[in-house]
This record gives C-alpha cells, sequence and structure tokens, in this order.
C-alpha cells in the first residue's frame, strides 16, 4: 500500500516508521523545506523525534502533487490548528490522486472559531474522500522502537475496507481496534489533552498521590459527560482514545501537556511557556476551544473551567484547586 504522511514531527515520523517495518511504501512529508532536506541528508528528525535512523525505503517528500499522485492513504499529521491550511493545499494539489481512498487524521484539537473536529474538516473540503481518525495512548518514541502499542482506528459505519485497513496498519507491535465512533474518538483526543495539563500542575505544586489520583478519577467522569453531551458514544471514552490515552498523558514523562501543566504548577507564565516550544502544546488551546465550547451550550465542566481560567485569566493553580476543593458535597 501506498501511505503519505503529511507532517514530519514526532508522531507523523514514528508512524512512518511503523508502517515501513509493515511492508508498506511509505513518503514522509515535512512542512519545511530545510526540514526534508536535514532529514533526506542525515535520515534522522532530530528536530522532533532523535535517536531513530529512518531506512532508505522512507522517502522523504517536498513537493506535493507528486507525492499525492500514487497515495492510497494520507496520514494528516499536522497540529490541529494548521489542519484547514494543509487540507487546502492538499486539494489544489490533488488533480492527480487517482488511487487516494483515505484520510487519517493523526492531530487532536478543536477548529477555535467552528468548533469542528479535524475529520469535519477533512470531510468539508474532500467530502468523496473517507476520512477516519487515529488516536489513542502513543507515544512516538516507543512506537519508533516497535514498543507494544494500541490504538483507535476509528472510521464511519459504512466504510466498508475498514476490515483490511485495520489488518494493514497492524502488525505484532501495533495492535489497531476498530470504531465507528470517529466523533467521540476525536473529543476524547481533545479533552485528554486538558486534563493533562491539570495532571501536570499537580506535578508542579507537588500535591502528591491521593490528589492527582483524584482528579484524574474526577477528570474521567467530566471526559465521559462533556463527550456524551457533545455526541460521542459513551464507551468509546472508556476505551483507548479516552481513558487510554487520558492514562498515558497524564501519566508520562514524555508528554508536553503534562509537562506543560508541571511547569505552570512550578510558577512559569503560560504564554511564555507555549511561545518557546518548539513542539506545539495542542492542550493549551484545546482548552480555550472547549470552554467557549461549553459555554456556549451551557454545559457544567469545573475542571476545564479552573484550567482555563489558570491558562488564560491568570488564576493561582493553588487557588483553582482551593476552588474545585468548596464545591458543594454530592455523591460519586
Amino acid at each position: 500500500m501506498n501511505c503519505c504522511i503529511l507532517g514530519a514531527g514526532a508522531w507523523g515520523t514514528a508512524m512512518a516508521l511503523h508502517l515501513d517495518r509493515c511492508g508498506h511504501s511509505v513518503t514522509l512529508v515535512p512542512r519545511r523545506m530545510e526540514h526534508a532536506l536535514a532529514i533526506a541528508s542525515t535520515r534522522e528528525n532530530v528536530d522532533y523525534l532523535p535517536g531513530f535512523q529512518l531506512p532508505h525505503s522512507i522517502q522523504i517528500g517536498c513537493e506535493l502533487a507528486p507525492v499525492l499522485m500514487e497515495a492510497e492513504v494520507v496520514f494528516l499529521a499536522c497540529p490541529s490548528k494548521a489542519l484547514r491550511d494543509l487540507c487546502l493545499r492538499v486539494r489544489a494539489a490533488s488533480g492527480d490522486a487517482w488511487q487516494l481512498k483515505l484520510f487519517l487524521v493523526m492531530c487532536k484539537g478543536l477548529e477555535l472559531d467552528s468548533f469542528k473536529t479535524p475529520s469535519e474538516i477533512v470531510n468539508e473540503i474532500f467530502p468523496e474522500v473517507a476520512c477516519g481518525s487515529l488516536s489513542g495512548p502513543t507515544f512516538a518514541g516507543e512506537v519508533a522502537a516497535g514498543n507494544p502499542t494500541a490504538v483507535t482506528l476509528a472510521v464511519d459505519a459504512d466504510f466498508a475496507a475498514a476490515d483490511t485497513y485495520q489488518q494493514d496498519f497492524s502488525n505484532a507491535s501495533l495492535r489497531a481496534y476498530l470504531s465507528n465512533d470517529v466523533r467521540g474518538t476525536e473529543l476524547g483526543g481533545t479533552l485528554k489533552n486538558v486534563y493533562a495539563i491539570a495532571s501536570g500542575m499537580c506535578d508542579g505544586l507537588q500535591l502528591g498521590d491521593n490528589a492527582k489520583a483524584a482528579l484524574l478519577t474526577r477528570s474521567l467522569n467530566e471526559l465521559v459527560q462533556l463527550g456524551q453531551l457533545l455526541g460521542g458514544q459513551k464507551e468509546t471514552f472508556y476505551g483507548l482514545s479516552g481513558f487510554g490515552d487520558l492514562v498515558a498523558t497524564c501519566s508520562g514523562s514524555w508528554s508536553r501537556n503534562r509537562t506543560f501543566g508541571e511547569r505552570v504548577g512550578q510558577g512559569e507564565a503560560p504564554e511564555s511557556i507555549v511561545s518557546s516550544q518548539k513542539s506545539v502544546i495542542e492542550g493549551y488551546r484545546a482548552t480555550d476551544c472547549m470552554k467557549r465550547l461549553c459555554d456556549e451550550k451551557d454545559m457544567d465542566a469545573p475542571i476545564l473551567s479552573q484550567i482555563h481560567a489558570i491558562l488564560y485569566d491568570g488564576q493561582e493553580p493553588l487557588s483553582a484547586l482551593q476552588a474545585l476543593m468548596s464545591r458543594g458535597l454530592k455523591a460519586e
């Protein structure tokens, strides 16, 4: 199978290595020409996934049109805020993409103004091509190393080739589980990044294991409630793209969102951290999107609201925790 990965961050690069091990023809396409040249010459993505050599069987692309010409599956591995622009560029360059059958979104987050999920943006621009989501607890370094990993492959129920792609994307080290709840899968991937920031704040404030366990338990409850109200299926949020991703992102030292929250808990200003990062902290923007969406729909989300107050309104992290602890008591 001919696979094209647009976006050469850590996750896109790790997926290129995985697909190559599955025996597929893989082209990795960085956003910047200089990045493409650097990877092509060193066979290593020093900027985002150092320490892993890319075999010469993985092609490094620069121009979209020739890459898309023979692609059957296109993986969209850019940050969520760049997805619409990328899709428009793909649309303009896809005139000869005669084999294209499926887009798979790998980014997590909502569009800031429309609140659309990534697959909804793709479907808007490419109504004639199927689109799904690949999500779950996937630390890029572990996928690149071939460590055991499980992911959710979410596609619409009427996509007849789902079983085939599930087999094609799975091997001895990575197992894909099918879901037909694309919206729920994407909502889970968006919300877990928000709560990972809160988990990091617990670490930064050194509040202890009791506080972190309580926070994650109530965060999962809030994630499930919000996800259902926004159109996802309950069981999705207890699966890999919800609970599984929440556990990994809230506990892993590699998690950008958790590390960001830890630094905020230690007293650093959120804006200065975001502006100094080479990699995108998806949860920062997702917090604002989700808070605005909850306000618009009059949905109660106390943990999300306090995280937003810390990141955007200057609320002190410890004060936010005290506000949560002083809420009215209720049954679990």
